[in-house]
């Protein structure tokens, strides 16, 4: 990839097409979020159904931060919203 400059918001496509991992799928009918690890260490995230969408970039930190959170339930509120809206037929009122 040319060296371009790389900032949050940025046209996903801007990034190349290779590289993009789906490390959150399941079975929402391929509404996923894909990652991208860039070769400064920084993580791009993308809309699987928008791949020229935004990319929202974020530094390990970051990342690394809100994985360890998510691990420890710190977004378990993310999914008391409902309905869950992914086509799974989950209301997570309920759940």
């Amino acid at each position: 990839m040319d060296r371009i400059r790389i900032y949050n918001g940025m046209p996903a496509t801007d990034l190349g097409s290779d590289g993009w991992h789906k490390p959150w799928s399941g079975g929402n009918g391929g509404e996923c979020v894909e990652a991208l690890r860039l070769g400064d260490g920084r993580v791009a995230l993308r809309q699987s159904t928008d791949p020229g969408g935004p990319a929202l970039i974020y530094t390990h930190r970051e990342i690394k931060s809100f994985i360890e959170g998510a691990k420890a339930g710190a977004a378990d509120f993310l999914l008391t919203a409902a309905p869950c809206g992914c086509g799974c037929g989950t209301d997570r009122r309920t759940a």
